[in-house]
């Protein structure tokens, strides 16, 4: 259902300024997302930190405030999505986007139609999916060369775990049938021994030279494109995972310039840990843009079955996965981490990739006592997907802390194949949001976008519904590790406040905190689950500034 949204507050491009911070928001259901008064009226704020939450009747004068009337949206902490990629949302919208293709014909009329269009230099995209498509298989270099022949095209699947190249890619990057993979990476075959085009984790390095290098005006464009879409989603901040180091300070900078429209939680690549480290946590404008962490990788992705597991894939028993680190490699990192006060979030998909990192985060953290950390024993260190975790595995979370950062809507996409990959054994303990909740293990809610679409509503939806969006989940899909609409509420807003160490700030509507809100068109804890996906943001605020405003 589409409201309007009568702002008397906005005036043309007062979206960055400092004078539009004075707020009275009523005219909706207002959930605060705090245990002890769940529910409001009316929230007033003044210069940027809510003011007052409660009654109408117990309000104090509101002269000097603007009125945002939320025409009976729905009103919610700030959203926060607790992992994505703020570069590639951008460059998803500048570049070849395969999200949706029906098939393999479909992929390749869509780059048929783009290298028409574009004639010049390398072709780069991403966001095809082999999982609904009726051939059921992955793209090869020879489909790429019938759509384009001649071209230098590089196309990522949409987990981000694999790229196909064509054969002048390949060609280009010198790799041949005699090639070997790199350690954590695979390069596919075919039955003459000959690259499929499919270069696997790892592998995907041996084409990074041909991605065409943006000029600084470029990649200025993708951040734009990046945050414009976050907050017309909803997003209120965002945990930037991957982040390039080279790319902070340009982040940094639009911030200052007020082209930073929500909060960016800056988790960096491995090439910044030694200069993060020695530098310390930075954090500019206020707080707009914070870089504490460090993201690493333990292993790949389910789909492409590079995630690494204990026991053989299912459908493929020749393999297990793919680790991208030792355990000699990574734990002297993670203890300078922490004795540099700086948070570690790794990548671990399989049971094997997360039972290695839990065990790797216990001997760093036994290497380096809390006298020996600038921020004692609160490390509040991550496991990013945490997908497949042994039921026996679970102590990890519990007992060093690890927060779970977990992404819903790759349950409701892998659902498709990952019985197939995993057996039906291994499904406990997989996308297990409502288990790890239930033992206290705080679990953040994220989209990991690009590789999902990255909407806020379809990753709540995920939480508390566990189908695919049109309905379906299947009898095998563990549909107890759904979670209740509060848990959900609390997964978007207070725990990623939390896993950013900001829970005093933001994350509920409480007075003194920052005024971070997210409204949307529909009810999100009182509507049908179907109709959850169907909503829209009517209004994102950050800092008491509104920087998405639906009509």
């Amino acid at each position: 259902m589409r409201r309007s949204l009568l702002l008397v507050l906005l005036l043309a491009g007062a979206a960055t300024t400092a004078h539009a911070q004075d707020l009275l928001i009523r005219g909706g259901k207002i959930y605060t997302g705090a245990d002890s008064a769940p529910t409001a009226e009316v929230v007033q704020v003044r210069d940027g930190r809510i003011a007052y939450v409660g009654t109408a009747a117990g309000a104090p004068p509101a002269e000097g405030l603007r009125v945002v009337d939320l025409k009976g949206a729905a009103l919610f902490p700030g959203f926060t999505d607790g992992h994505a990629h703020l570069d590639g949302i951008g460059w998803r919208e500048l570049t070849l986007n395969l999200e949706g293709s029906a098939s393999v014909a479909d992929a390749m009329a869509r780059l048929s139609a783009w290298a028409e269009d574009h004639t010049e230099g390398p072709i780069v995209g991403r966001g095809w999916i082999e999982t609904h498509w009726p051939e059921g298989r992955f793209l090869t270099r020879q489909d790429l060369d019938a759509a384009a022949p001649g071209r230098v095209v590089l196309l990522g699947r949409a987990d981000g775990h694999a790229v196909v190249a064509s054969t002048p890619a390949l060609a280009a990057a010198g790799i041949t049938a005699l090639t070997v993979a790199p350690p954590g990476g695979e390069i596919l075959k075919d039955d003459a021994g000959q690259p499929t085009g499919m270069l696997v984790d790892a592998a995907e390095q041996l084409v990074g030279g041909l991605m065409p290098q943006a000029d600084p005006e470029a990649l200025r464009e993708a951040y734009r494109a990046g945050f414009r879409v976050e907050a017309e989603y909803g997003w209120t901040g965002l945990h930037f995972m991957s982040a390039p180091w080279a790319d902070v300070p340009l982040m940094e900078a639009m911030a200052e310039a007020g082209e930073a429209p929500i909060r960016v939680y800056n988790s960096v690549t491995p090439d910044g840990a030694a200069a993060l480290i020695a530098g310390g946590p930075r954090s500019v404008a206020d707080g707009r843009i914070i870089t504490r962490a460090i993201k690493y990788y333990a292993d790949g992705a389910l789909g492409s079955r590079g995630a690494a597991l204990f026991e053989p894939y299912a459908d493929r028993p020749d393999t297990t996965g793919l680790m991208q680190i030792t355990e000699q490699e990574i734990v002297p990192l993670y203890q300078a981490a922490l004795k540099g006060g700086i948070q570690v979030a790794t990548h671990a998909i399989g049971d094997r990739g997360n039972a290695s990192v839990a065990e790797w985060y216990q001997q760093a953290l036994a290497g380096v006592g809390p006298e020996d950390r600038p921020n004692g024993a609160d490390v509040r260190w991550r496991i990013e997907h945490a997908q497949i975790v042994r039921p026996s595995d679970y102590h990890w979370f519990q007992h060093l802390p690890i927060i779970a950062s977990m992404q819903p809507s790759h349950a409701i996409g892998d659902l498709h194949f990952a019985p197939a990959r995993l057996g039906d054994d291994r499904l406990d303990g997989a996308y297990a949001w409502h288990s790890l909740a239930d033992l206290g293990v705080v679990v953040v809610g994220g989209s990991d976008a690009p590789v999902e679409r990255g909407a806020p509503l379809i990753e709540f939806y995920a939480a508390v519904a566990r189908r695919d969006l049109q309905g379906f989940q299947g009898p095998d899909w563990r549909p107890h590790e759904a979670v209740d609409r509060q848990t959900a509420l609390k997964m978007f807003t207070l725990w990623p406040a939390y896993a950013s160490f900001r829970e005093d700030e933001l994350g509920t509507i409480e007075v003194g905190k920052r005024a971070d809100f997210t409204a949307f068109d529909v009810d999100l804890m009182t509507a049908p689950e179907a109709d959850i996906p169907k909503g829209r943001a009517v209004l994102t605020v950050v800092d008491g500034v509104v920087v998405h405003h639906a009509d």
